[in-house]
């Protein structure tokens, strides 16, 4: 893993976390994005999404409360995309366990038939999972790692976990 470079104009990325309606990757029900520049939070963008057909499982909903109810009148994916696309077209993205949240972000778009390429992402995204496991954090879940940094979240709310995601990120840079 190359070292962070800390100087402030590398401190320019996008945190994104998605919350999903089932096991399926592409039921996303949530959206949280939080833009970087200059090491400072320029943006914040979040969004419930009405998932294909409005299904959910108990043991998504049990995660993170959201509900049927709750995006009976969501926009879809589709209707939010060109927001998603201007926040993430050509950035560095930074995720809590990215894996999943590429995934989502990926079969989501493939689900809708979106062109993921033309987000023109640069890869690969930025693990904050990743990184605080390399730091020494056992375990290294968002919560965990967000509460030994002193950062306040509120888990499983899109917009909270993108921002502590970022906060994380920042602060990485300055940890031995």
């Amino acid at each position: 893993m190359d070292k962070l470079n800390t100087d402030k104009q590398s401190m320019n990325f996008t945190a994104i976390d998605f919350e999903t309606a089932t096991g399926k990757r592409y039921s996303a029900c949530a959206i949280g994005i939080i833009t970087v520049e200059n090491g400072k939070i320029i943006d914040e963008y979040d969004s419930l999404i009405q998932p294909p057909d409005n299904e959910y499982s108990y043991y998504n909903t049990n995660v993170h409360g959201i509900t049927e109810n709750d995006t009976f009148n969501a926009l879809t994916f589709p209707d939010i995309y060109p927001e998603i696309r201007e926040r993430l077209a050509g950035k560095t993205i930074v995720a809590h366990n990215e894996s999943f949240d590429r995934g989502v972000l990926q079969k989501t778009m493939e689900y809708y038939d979106l062109n993921y390429s033309e987000l023109n992402i640069l890869n690969p995204w930025e693990c904050t999972l990743k990184i605080y496991r390399a730091k020494g954090y056992h375990p290294a879940s968002l919560d965990i790692c967000c509460k030994r940094q002193g950062i306040k979240l509120n888990h499983h709310e899109a917009l909270s976990d993108a921002r502590g995601c970022a906060m994380l990120y920042l602060k990485s840079a300055n940890l031995e």
